[in-house]
């Protein structure tokens, strides 16, 4: 008798009820985040061209504890500081779907991150090909490597364009895969002389961070304040201080124990998330996008090679890298691509993950620190690069609007009201005889309230 063969794996799948609620609630902050974000973005770019004295007065103006090494600017606040609770949420992200999502079964896993290292690789080979040919800096050949989720679903929330919950979690998967490289990139690339003393105090204190969380002790004022050491000790070891942030990120536990409802994991980033959506990445873009603007600079993103470098990378480098290797991994692991989406689908949001705003102008910053010209020169190529990406997805997901308005309405049909949508009842055996039922009792309702109605009727001596 021949043995059963395992079903072809169907991506990007429907996730679990728990994980699809999760989901929703974190793009939910992401997208109000990505608008906010958005809003500092133009006003920065605003501020820069039409005040520009005052704009670098206060993006240059240094504060804090020098006998720290403390004393910054306050686009480096924005940074080296803001940014670190930016990538402590994501280090929480990506420590639960290692340990609860997509992350979690390697089969599962292989696509996305497969995908993802694809999406990342193939932008870095693009730039350096650019420079190659056009004999410019290698430098920057990591900057059009990041996509920004949170700048990603601001251009889903303004657009209007409902994508279904598996296409969201793929972008998502992919964006989370996207930042542990990106992390990797920044620790590895961009370190400057090691401080050994500042680093083993750093590392001393990841200890006795774990070692409370281990303990079961709770309470933001024992935490936050150890954390801010980390992160001081961190930034004068000479490493990126937003790889504190990761480290404390994915030391949280993100599994549920009997009697919990969220995980301590879960229950941090509800509270930190909205604080990094909405507040510590749109100062950072703030002081960040403020690049002059101008017809001459705006030509010369296309004709200098580190530019235009930026801007094929995020435009063409993501999309192919993602497809491609979206299309070769299901090609060899024999998964199969939902029924619900063809190809096109996916290619559309590797478009759209080709926005690179929040973590590709940090890493442009890391990599020419020595020519402030070439820096907002890049800057402003990621700007358009995303621009162009924006537009590009746009475009493609109009086109199949409709379609994804039907499965996400699909998703929300709740006829039972039970609070369960339908679509994850229906593989339940019970499932149709509970709706028969509901059906049957709704027809009695109806029968009853007719009889009542020609019972209480009569030829007209009733009142009117």
């Amino acid at each position: 008798m021949p043995e059963p063969t395992s079903l072809p794996r169907k991506f990007p799948g429907r996730l679990p009820l728990t994980e699809r609620n999760h989901l929703a609630n974190a793009l939910r902050t992401e997208t109000v985040g990505g608008v906010i974000l958005l809003v500092a973005a133009v006003a920065a770019l605003i501020w820069t061209n039409t005040f520009s004295g005052s704009y670098a007065s206060v993006r240059d103006f240094h504060f804090g504890p020098a006998s720290l090494g403390l004393h910054l600017s306050v686009q480096h606040w924005a940074a080296d500081g803001l940014l670190a609770v930016f990538f402590f949420v994501a280090g929480v992200e990506l420590k639960r779907e290692l340990v609860a999502g997509e992350l979690r079964d390697p089969k599962a896993a292989a696509l996305p991150v497969i995908a993802a290292l694809s999406g990342m690789a193939m932008p870095a080979v693009v730039y350096v090909l650019v420079n190659i040919v056009g004999g410019g800096s290698l430098s920057g050949w990591a900057v059009p490597t990041a996509t920004d989720i949170a700048f990603a679903l601001a251009v889903l929330a303004v657009l209007g364009t409902s994508l279904p919950s598996a296409l969201r979690a793929f972008l998502l998967t992919l964006a989370v895969v996207d930042d542990l490289f990106a992390i990797l990139i920044i620790a590895i690339f961009f370190t400057s002389d090691l401080n050994f003393a500042a680093l083993g105090g750093a590392v001393a204190g990841l200890l006795v961070f774990w070692l409370l969380l281990r303990k079961g002790v709770r309470g933001w004022y024992v935490y936050v304040p150890l954390a801010l050491v980390i992160w001081g000790l961190m930034y004068n070891s000479g490493i990126h201080a937003t790889i504190a942030g990761v480290a404390m990120g994915l030391m949280l536990r993100c599994t549920r124990r009997e009697g919990e409802a969220r995980s301590p994991g879960e229950r941090v980033e509800h509270l930190v998330r909205p604080l990094s959506a909405g507040l510590a990445v749109p100062l950072f873009a703030l002081f960040a996008a403020g690049v002059a603007i101008s017809g001459g600079a705006l030509g010369q993103v296309f004709t200098r090679p580190e530019t235009l470098g930026v801007v094929l990378g995020l435009v063409v480098g993501k999309a192919v890298g993602i497809f491609g290797g979206t299309w070769l991994a299901a090609r060899f692991t024999k998964a199969q691509l939902n029924s619900d989406l063809v190809w096109a689908d996916i290619f559309a949001v590797a478009t759209l993950a080709g926005i690179g705003f929040t973590v590709s102008l940090l890493i442009g910053e890391l990599a020419f620190t020595t020519d402030a010209s070439l820096t907002d020169e890049v800057k402003a190529a990621v700007l358009i690069g995303s621009a162009i990406a924006t537009v590009l997805a746009g475009f493609l997901l109009k086109l199949r609007v409709h379609h994804y308005r039907a499965l996400c309405d699909e998703e929300e049909r709740d006829e039972d009201l039970d609070g369960v949508p339908d679509i994850y009842e229906q593989d339940d055996p019970g499932y149709h005889l509970r709706m028969a039922e509901i059906y049957e009792a709704k027809a009695a309702e109806h029968r009853r309230r007719a009889e009542h109605a020609t019972a209480t009727r009569d030829d007209g001596d009733s009142p009117a």
